[in-house]
């Protein structure tokens, strides 16, 4: 487990940000258990207290639970699966679209160099 934590969004924030990525990539599926907030703080080089808090947050939103004396585990519930992956794409597209609207640039140009652009990332594997 590697996250290449940034400057700007607390370290907690991240670590919830890390997992949802996981799982919409599929490396991280429903019903997986994770690691305890111990061993996730020490293989992260984390405060625990930020590893409970991500954990807490991820239990709020629905993203895992946890029983008494059991490890947590990502959720089953498939709603709440593919609903992660919507939102990693939608937090993505309304930052790009802030940053560049005062650009002032025509949505067909636009389109055409973001497609442009996926594509030449996509041939060379990046």
């Amino acid at each position: 487990m590697k996250i290449n934590f940034n400057n700007r969004d607390p370290v907690y924030v991240q670590v919830v940000r890390y997992f949802k990525e996981q799982i919409a990539i599929g490396m991280i599926e429903g019903g997986q258990e994770i690691p305890s907030r111990r061993e996730l703080a020490s293989m992260l080089k984390i405060n625990p207290n930020t590893a409970q808090r991500a954990y807490k947050e991820m239990e709020e939103q629905g993203l895992i639970h946890t029983e008494r004396n059991f490890p947590s585990r990502i959720t089953n519930d498939e709603a709440v699966l593919s609903k992660v992956r919507t939102e990693l794409i939608m937090e993505a597209v309304d930052s790009f679209v802030q940053s560049i609207r005062p650009i002032n640039v025509p949505v067909d140009e636009l389109l055409s160099i973001v497609k442009d652009k996926y594509n030449s990332i996509e041939r060379r594997g990046d």
